[in-house]
């Protein structure tokens, strides 16, 4: 079978431990194969990139865009996941009609940007940086290989499918509801974060500026106050 990256590392039981460690609510997965799936689809991306786990990657939404001023990936997958969950308990508790998978949303919610070990490696970034014309710039954006990785690693067609249509490429199908609560998330998530001041400001998306002015971060009102 073809793979790309053509080289992976192997997965080691170590590379799943620190999977779990920089992402614990993955032990809140209740179903115990999706669960270890999951585990073993960021082991995998890890394995194929230069970083060694997840909190190594940049928090940016996208290399050099929406760039936070301090922390890491983990941190935003943890709440988004968060965030998701949530929503699915309160329409669980006040609409239990309301038929949403709870176990997909929050394994979807954290693994949503598993493309970013991909786009956020630091040796992707220069090979693309140095010949933008042989294979693009970036040559697959996080989504795409983030399902690709899905896949690989056997997780199910639903979980593929939010990290393909969580971000703009899902404006072209349409997303399932799991999807749509992950993407929900997602959106609030870098909104509060830009509108809250966490961001880098020259590294907005153009079309948020329309929408707010971003409040400085209490650490930074501190400063101004000294």
């Amino acid at each position: 079978m073809l793979t790309y990256p053509e080289k992976f590392r192997p997965v080691t039981d170590r590379m799943k431990r620190e999977v779990v460690e920089d992402l614990p609510e993955l032990m809140d997965v209740r179903d115990e194969k999706l669960r270890n799936l999951a585990i073993e689809g960021w082991a995998l991306a890890i394995s194929g990139s230069s970083f060694g786990r997840i909190s190594e990657i940049p928090g940016d939404g996208n290399p050099g865009i929406m760039v936070l001023k301090r922390g890491t990936q983990d941190i935003h997958l943890r709440g988004v996941a968060r965030i998701a969950v949530q929503m699915v308990d309160h329409f669980a508790e006040f609409f239990p009609e309301a038929d949403i998978d709870r176990d997909v949303v929050l394994a979807g919610a954290l693994c949503h940007d598993i493309g970013k070990a991909w786009e956020c490696d630091p040796v992707n970034q220069k090979r693309w940086h140095d010949d933008p014309t042989k294979v693009g710039k970036p040559s697959l954006r996080h989504p795409v290989y983030g399902a690709h990785i899905c896949l690989m690693a056997g997780l199910p067609e639903e979980i593929a499918h939010i990290a393909v249509a969580h971000s703009p490429e899902g404006d072209t199908v349409k997303r399932s509801l799991e999807c749509i609560v992950v993407h929900q998330a997602d959106v609030a998530w870098w909104t509060i974060a830009a509108v809250g001041g966490l961001i880098v400001e020259d590294t907005f998306i153009p079309s948020m500026t329309r929408h707010f002015l971003p409040r400085p971060n209490r650490n930074e009102s501190r400063r101004a106050a000294e």
